[in-house]
C-alpha cells in the first residue's frame, strides 16, 4: 500500500513538472515575441550591414515594402541608397550621406575662374546661394562633369538645401573618405590648350603644372601618396601632361582609350556619362510605330585609328532605304537636326571614333532611341549596378562589318522587344542627367555613389602600405 502511494505521489509530481515546464516555454516564447515586436527594440539586422537597402530602412521603419511594381518605377538597377522613400528627401541631410569629401580650397584659376569669374574679397568660391556662374554651351557642355560635382559639393553645406546629398563635404581631411580636387580640366582644356601671342607654354599645361606642385606640397597628399584623391579628366585630352604623374588617384573619365592600364583601369576608377547635348524628350508618346527610321546615325564619318569603322559602316548602309547616315556637326542648326532624327528613329547607332566613347549614347538614351552599341573597347558609367543590354544593343565591330549581319540583326528585333527596351530607356534615362541642385539618383548622385563604392578598395591600398611605416626614417 505504502508502495502505491509512493508511486502515485511521483506520478503526480512529474505531471507538476511538466505543467512548470510547459508555463515557462510558454512564457518565455510570448516574452520574445512581445520583445521582437515591439516598436522600440532594436532589430536583429543591423542596416549597416546593407547601407543601400530599400527593404532594411522599411522594415527599421515599420513601413510597407515597396511592391514590385513601384521598384520597378524607381529603377531596380541600383539600390536606394538614401533609405527613406524619395518623398522624404526634399532637403539635403548630411547625416544620410554615403560619401564625406574633402575638397581643397584651389585658388580660382583652377575652377570657376576659368568661367570668367571675378573673387569677391577673400573667398576663392562663389557664392552659390547668388548668382551661379554660367558654364559655356555647346559642345564644352558634354564634360563639364567637374562644375556639376563641385556645385553639388558647395551646396552640401547649406542649410535646408533642396534635395538628396549623397556625398557631403567635410572641412577635417581625416574624417574624409576621399579627398576632391576641384579642377575644371576639361573646360582648361577646351579653352586654354592653345598657345596665344607672347607664350612659350599654354595656360592649360602651366594650370596642371601649378596642380602638381601644389598638391605635393599637401599633408594629405603626403599621408596617402593620392590614393584617395579624386581626379577629374572627363574630355579625353585633358590633363595631358600630369595623368601619369597622378596614377594612384581615382579618376573621373569618360573612357580609358587614352590612357595605359597601370594609370587608368576600371578597377581603380569611374566611368562618368557625357552630358547629353539634345533636349530631354519629355511626355514622350513616340512609340515604334512613330518612328519611321529605322536606324539613324549623325555625326563625323571620317575617323582615326578604331574610328575607321564608321567609314565601313557608312558603306554598308548608306543605300538602305530605311537607315539614315549621314555626316553631321554641330554648326548650322546641327543640334537641332540630331534631336529631330534621333526622335524620329527606332534604333541609333554609336559607333567607335577617335575614342571609343562618345557623347552619341548619351543623346539617343535622352531621346529614347534605343542604342546600337558598336565599340569594342567602351566601358559604361555603373556598369556595375545597371545592365545595358536591356536597353542597349551591343555588336561587335568584327561583325557589324560583315555584309548583310547589322541589318538582319536590327530587323529582327521584335516590335515587342523595341518596346521594351523604350521603355526602360524612360525609366534609366535620369541616371545620365546632370542637374543643379541635383536631384535623387541623378548622375551627380550616381557618380558619387560609384565613387563610394570604390572607397573600400582605396583604403585596403592605403592600409596595407602602412604596415611598415614605423620603419620609416623620420
Amino acid at each position: 500500500m505504502a508502495e502505491r502511494h509512493a508511486q502515485s505521489s511521483a506520478h503526480g509530481y512529474k505531471k507538476l513538472l511538466f505543467l512548470l515546464f510547459s508555463i515557462t516555454t510558454l512564457v518565455f516564447a510570448f516574452s520574445w515575441f512581445f520583445l521582437l515586436g515591439s516598436p522600440g527594440s532594436p532589430h536583429l539586422i543591423e542596416q549597416t550591414v546593407l547601407p543601400n537597402s530599400k527593404i532594411l530602412w522599411t522594415a527599421e521603419n515599420h513601413g510597407d515594402i515597396p511592391s514590385s511594381e513601384n521598384d520597378e518605377q524607381m529603377g531596380h538597377y541600383f539600390q536606394d541608397s538614401t533609405g527613406p522613400p524619395e518623398q522624404e528627401f526634399s532637403k539635403c541631410d548630411p547625416s544620410n550621406a554615403v560619401l564625406k569629401v574633402f575638397m581643397y580650397d584651389l585658388p580660382p584659376e583652377f575652377h570657376f575662374g576659368l568661367l570668367d569669374w571675378k573673387q569677391e574679397e577673400n573667398s576663392v568660391w562663389p557664392d552659390i546661394k547668388g548668382k551661379i556662374p554660367d558654364y559655356p554651351g555647346g559642345l564644352n557642355l558634354q564634360h563639364s562633369i567637374e562644375y556639376w560635382l563641385t556645385l553639388d559639393l558647395l551646396s552640401s553645406t547649406i542649410p535646408d538645401r533642396p534635395g538628396p546629398c549623397t556625398a557631403v563635404r567635410v572641412t577635417n581631411s581625416r574624417e574624409a573618405d576621399i579627398v576632391f580636387v576641384p579642377f575644371f580640366s576639361s573646360l582648361s582644356y577646351n579653352r586654354h590648350s592653345k598657345l596665344k601671342p607672347l607664350e612659350n607654354t599654354s595656360m592649360n599645361k602651366l594650370l596642371q603644372s601649378k596642380l602638381l606642385m601644389f598638391l605635393k606640397a599637401q599633408e594629405e597628399w603626403k599621408r596617402s601618396g593620392g590614393r584617395d584623391h579624386v581626379i577629374l579628366a572627363h574630355h579625353p585630352n585633358s590633363m595631358l601632361d600630369a595623368r601619369i604623374k597622378l596614377w594612384p588617384c581615382m579618376f573621373i573619365l569618360s573612357d580609358f582609350g587614352r590612357y595605359p592600364p597601370n594609370v587608368a583601369n576600371v578597377e581603380k576608377d569611374v566611368i562618368a556619362p557625357y552630358k547629353h547635348v539634345v533636349r530631354s524628350f519629355v511626355n514622350d508618346t513616340a512609340g515604334y510605330d512613330d518612328r519611321p527610321i529605322l536606324l539613324y546615325f549623325k555625326g563625323a564619318i571620317y575617323r582615326k585609328s578604331g574610328g575607321i569603322i564608321r567609314q565601313e559602316l557608312f558603306y554598308l548602309l548608306k543605300d538602305e532605304k530605311e537607315v539614315e547616315f549621314s555626316f553631321g556637326t554641330i554648326q548650322k542648326n546641327g543640334i537641332q537636326q540630331a534631336t529631330n532624327g534621333m526622335r524620329s528613329s527606332k534604333f541609333c547607332l554609336n559607333i567607335a571614333g577617335d575614342t571609343p566613347s562618345s557623347n552619341r549614347l548619351f543623346d539617343a538614351i535622352a531621346s529614347h532611341c534605343v542604342p546600337v552599341i558598336i565599340s569594342d573597347e567602351i566601358e559604361l558609367p555603373y556598369e556595375d549596378v545597371i545592365d545595358y543590354s536591356e536597353f542597349c544593343v551591343f555588336v561587335r565591330a568584327s561583325d557589324a562589318i560583315k555584309k548583310g549581319f547589322l541589318m538582319n540583326l536590327i530587323k529582327g528585333i521584335s516590335k515587342e522587344e523595341w518596346t521594351q527596351m523604350w521603355l526602360k530607356l524612360k525609366q534609366v534615362e535620369g541616371y545620365f542627367e546632370y542637374r543643379y541642385p541635383s536631384q535623387k539618383d541623378d548622375a551627380v548622385q550616381m557618380i558619387w555613389q560609384a565613387i563610394s563604392r570604390k572607397v573600400p578598395a582605396v583604403r585596403l591600398k592605403l592600409h596595407r602600405s602602412l604596415r611598415f611605416s614605423r620603419f620609416k626614417i623620420r
